[in-house]
């Protein structure tokens, strides 16, 4: 007799759309709201986004059907998939994958607690929280506290199970994070200088698309999706077998590319505003969000500037959350299954251990000279933080790593039939059709190829300072 739990006793989604909104979740972060737009910008453009459209489809869906898949066959967590599917020899795959959330989710609460306080800050009028980012971020007793309290809510939602905690959380979360972020886009349209912004954003530029802009386009549409360390395993093993794969992963999809490129049409207004039109030399990531866009608020005045930037803020702050929902569930969903934990023991308990782990990141950024200056790479004379050195090895290397094991093991050591048998289950006329081949392919030979360039770029890039570009 099989011992597998079902989804019945693991627990299951309610709904089509409660996967799918917290599958997205998953995937949204503050990465779409501050990496993509700016990806975008020193890509070309529109040209930029044509590619990563094309790429999220080629290598992105192709590898989240079929951990979707591995996980609803299994109806097990990221480590024991692989052994309840008979090959015990892979559950280092699983492993990897658990590590890279904990690893993860020990830097990214860091980063969120910064956004949750500047969130804090702008509600009260404090707008030169901007020009004091160095001293707020080493301060080490508030940005603690912040983490605790964003690590408490994700433990809290994750605690309350699959419907009742992750899906209703979502389901709430989602929803409010567009209507947070299409208001700010309807309002960023209606300041000076918008269009300037939208047109630098939007207008194809294909004179600058060059094999890096590719291989750029290659890592963000993989890294932007949650793939590769085992998220979308742990949510397929509670999915119904009448759901259909296929079609919930194109709208996971789609949905992630949208609110990334709803983002830019956020951002771009607001820098041409804050630059007075001049687009010439925009610069993203957190300097732009943290230290720049805090000005831009204050010169709306006190208080319209308070509203737009502290929610802003709180639209940083959801999109972090969604995330770090997933980061922990993959974890806990090991324990639970692994060691026969109770579910909310094993979220606190992940929860506490992860916020530890996250202690020298949060000492990383000035407020330790050993972490801020903790690892000289060969090939360069900078030295990198302890924060830097986790997102490099977890977020960078060990997601592609993940993600080109999962696709060998689905067409080499599982099989594609076993693959197709899986997918066509809740898909009538999946079996024979071109979308059976189109994924085959891409499983079994284009994946496996993207995903291995890309680790080995990355490795030789940040590692060992050899650029090929």
């Amino acid at each position: 007799m099989d011992a597998t739990p079902t989804t019945s006793t693991r627990g299951s989604w309610n709904s089509k759309i409660g996967f799918i909104l917290a599958a997205a979740g998953s995937a949204v972060g503050l990465g779409n709201i501050w990496k993509f737009p700016f990806e975008v910008a020193d890509g070309g453009g529109g040209a930029f986004v044509l590619i990563y459209l094309v790429c999220c489809f080629l290598l992105c869906f192709p590898v989240m059907v079929t951990e979707i898949a591995i996980g609803r066959r299994a109806h097990k967590n990221a480590v024991g998939a692989f052994e309840a599917l008979g090959y015990r020899n892979w559950r280092f795959v699983g492993l990897l994958g658990v590590t890279s959330g904990v690893l993860i989710l020990s830097f990214y609460n860091v980063v969120a607690a910064w956004a949750l306080g500047y969130f804090v800050e702008l509600a009260g009028g404090h707008f030169s929280i901007g020009s004091e980012f160095g001293t707020f971020i080493t301060d080490v007793v508030k940005i603690g506290l912040y983490a605790a309290l964003f690590m408490v809510l994700t433990a809290g939602i994750v605690s309350g199970g699959i419907s009742s905690g992750i899906e209703r959380a979502s389901k709430l979360l989602m929803p409010t994070l567009l209507v947070i972020i299409l208001g700010l886009v309807l309002y960023g349209l209606t300041l000076p200088h918008a269009a300037e912004g939208l047109r630098f954003y939007l207008i194809p530029d294909f004179s600058e698309v060059t094999l890096e802009v590719v291989y750029n386009a290659l890592g963000q549409a993989f890294f932007s999706l949650s793939l590769g360390m085992g998220a979308l395993i742990t949510y397929g093993s509670y999915l119904s077998k009448r759901e259909n794969i296929i079609e919930s992963a194109a709208l996971i999809t789609l949905t992630d590319v949208g609110i990334a490129f709803t983002a830019g049409l956020l951002m771009f207004p607001l820098v041409a505003f804050l630059n007075a039109g001049d687009m010439t030399d925009v610069q993203g990531g957190a300097g732009l969000i943290f230290v720049t866009l805090p000005g831009a608020f204050e010169s709306m005045g006190p208080g319209l500037g308070a509203f737009v930037g502290a929610t802003f803020f709180l639209l940083l702050s959801f999109a972090a959350l969604t995330s770090t929902v997933s980061l922990l569930e993959v974890p806990t969903s090991f324990v639970i299954d692994e060691f026969n934990v109770p579910r909310r023991r094993a979220a606190i308990g992940i929860a506490v251990l992860v916020f530890l782990i996250g202690i020298p990141s949060l000492l990383s950024n000035g407020a330790s000279p050993f972490f801020t200056n903790f690892v000289t790479y060969f090939g360069s004379d900078t030295p990198n933080t302890f924060m830097d050195l986790v997102e490099h090895l977890s977020s960078d290397t060990f997601l592609p790593l993940g993600g080109f094991l999962i696709v060998v093991f689905a067409a080499y050591v599982w099989k594609t039939e076993n693959l197709s048998e899986e997918l066509a289950q809740g898909a009538p006329g999946f079996r024979g059709s071109a979308l059976e081949r189109f994924i085959h392919v891409c499983v079994a030979y284009v994946c496996p190829v993207l995903l291995g360039i890309i680790f080995v770029l990355t490795v030789l890039n940040r590692f060992f300072g050899v650029s090929v570009f």
